[in-house]
């Protein structure tokens, strides 16, 4: 049965760092990429870990795969608000957001 738990945890975290990477690639501007990338793929990698944990249930490897996780949650909003703070400092506009003056119209694409 835990196999059988491992193996939909491994799927699901497989399908949502899909998504992640699919978000990175397809999203139009730096914000909206961040987010992408943060917030599914922290999910993604954590299903990863928790299907490790589930599978091999041993103390050790349980407590590395906690220690990944906290890891993974402590430093992916941290990482994001400092490059989405960055952007903006280097003149990167939102996506849709228009201005009527020509000097601040430049729009920086990180692609």
């Amino acid at each position: 049965m835990s196999v059988l738990i491992a193996a939909i945890l491994l799927f699901l975290g497989g399908v949502f760092t899909l998504i992640a990477g699919v978000g990175i690639m397809r999203m139009p501007d730096v914000f909206i990429r961040m987010h992408a990338s943060t917030k599914v793929g922290t999910l993604g990698s954590g299903l990863i870990m928790a299907s490790v944990a589930i599978y091999f249930q041993e103390p050790v490897v349980i407590v590395k795969v906690v220690l990944v996780i906290l890891f993974l949650l402590l430093t992916a909003p941290i990482g994001a608000h400092m490059i989405g703070r960055t952007a903006l400092r280097i003149g990167v506009r939102p996506w849709g957001i228009a201005t009527t003056d020509p000097q601040k119209s430049r729009t920086t694409d990180i692609s």
